[in-house]
């Protein structure tokens, strides 16, 4: 699939918190594939679940590989409440992976590393540019919005 490119800077459309959430797993020992390949498996199954389920709350996500051991992914997200509301919700596919991944992280004596970290941005703490670009990141989870001559980081910032 084809993605149109915004031709000039652009921005992120919305205004207003935003909900940032980073997720991510390091490979510590790669002849181990019994104790991380199942910890890697587990994201794209609950990936495929919020994105057919729009009002669970996750707008867009991005993989990133910051080498051949270390895989992110930052997630961007409607509400703190509705990204608590999926980790907790027993029907979810994030319920009982999360008891899963305990176990083999307990079992896997280093083999796999698991992190996560949540920002919640509020409005005017955050700003965002985009030149040539797709939509990406946080214009594709709030929509892309023209970017007026003469306006800087720091009118965007409100600082």
């Amino acid at each position: 699939m084809r993605t149109k490119t915004h031709i000039g800077r652009t921005t992120a459309g919305e205004q207003g918190d935003v909900v940032v959430f980073l997720i991510g797993m390091r490979i510590n020992r790669f002849w181990a594939v019994h104790r991380w390949l199942p910890v890697f498996l587990a994201m794209p199954m609950m990936l495929k679940e919020l994105s057919r389920d729009r009002s669970l709350g996750l707008l867009n996500h991005v993989l990133l590989s910051g080498s051949p051991r270390t895989y992110v992914v930052v997630q961007y997200w409607e509400s703190k409440e509705k990204l608590l509301a999926y980790a907790a919700a027993p029907e979810s596919k994030h319920h009982p992976w999360w008891g899963r991944i305990n176990r083999y992280l307990r079992n896997s004596k280093g083999h796999v590393g698991l992190w996560h970290e949540t920002y919640v941005v509020p409005e005017g703490s955050y700003e965002t540019i985009y030149g040539d670009m797709p939509e990406y990141g946080l214009a594709k989870a709030y929509g892309v919005a023209s970017l007026a001559e003469g306006v800087h980081a720091k009118d965007r910032l409100k600082i």
